[in-house]
């Protein structure tokens, strides 16, 4: 079938065109099919659309944005470039160094496997109900996925190309950042997206245990007090930084791998 368009060197085919009607028009009639149900159902606890959407620029437009949500995504930032920058460099270290890996591996599957929640007590008594409890948490449950992926890409990374540099006596910090980075960023990035559900979760909980402002105390304190619409407009924005992370992540990650695309796309 040939396209359509093309648009930034991609072509646009009659599926790809309708795939992207669905993913606009699906989330349009589940709000129309909330509105309608929710105006004739008159509940208390699932208040109208309009309720909600007033609410919601009420709140997070204008009164709330420097109270909740600016802290919120400060948290989430810190915590997250941290577990990043943590998970890439051991990742690099342990999958280049199999004896740091088979030394250091009993106590990291320990400690991945311990929830970060159930750490919250020893942060509140550590470091208190301030940000520092709240980005321990969110580093402590988001570096895994990106350590372990960055493990798994450096092993993968193709021995005969790692032998033939070293054949020709190419400096260790030159293959690191010549051949096995590169090579092992598709597996970062997966673990990256993955990291990144994880931390929106690890601040929202931790928010909600112990403390004074934040997204999730919004909606905690919403609940208490039975403002309901309010709750709901919390959820909702919470909803929209995770699609708006995921998405701007995806654009990123198009981006700076389109060669990985590339190649896999050729190979298919």
């Amino acid at each position: 079938m040939a396209p359509l368009l093309s648009r930034g060197g991609e072509n646009v085919t009659p599926t790809r065109r309708l795939l992207v009607v669905l993913e606009v028009l699906v989330p349009v009639a589940l709000l129309a099919g909330y509105a309608v149900w929710s105006t004739a159902r008159g509940s208390f606890y699932f208040p109208p659309l309009i309720d909600i959407g007033e609410r919601f620029w009420d709140l997070w437009v204008f009164d709330r944005v420097a109270d909740d949500l600016v802290p919120s995504l400060r948290r989430l930032l810190i915590g997250y470039s941290l577990s990043v920058l943590i998970g890439v460099g051991f990742g690099l270290l342990l999958g280049t160094f199999r004896l740091a890996q088979t030394a250091v591996q009993p106590v990291a599957e320990f400690l991945r496997a311990l929830p970060a929640v159930a750490l919250i007590p020893f942060g509140i008594l550590v470091f208190g109900i301030g940000d520092g409890m709240k980005i321990l948490i969110i580093l402590l449950g988001s570096v895994w996925p990106i350590l372990l992926n960055t493990i798994d890409g450096v092993r993968g990374v193709d021995r005969e190309m790692l032998e033939m540099a070293r054949a020709y006596n190419v400096p260790r910090g030159a293959r690191m950042w010549g051949i096995v980075f590169p090579a092992t960023l598709p597996r970062i990035a997966a673990g990256m997206r993955t990291s990144m559900s994880i931390a929106i979760i690890l601040m929202v909980v931790s928010e909600m245990v112990a403390s004074r402002d934040g997204v999730g105390y919004f909606v905690l304190e919403s609940q208490r007090r039975f403002a309901i619409p309010d709750m709901w407009a919390g959820i909702l924005l919470l909803g929209i930084i995770g699609y708006v992370s995921n998405f701007l992540f995806v654009r990123a990650e198009q981006r700076l791998l389109h060669w990985h695309h590339s190649s896999k796309a050729v190979a298919r």
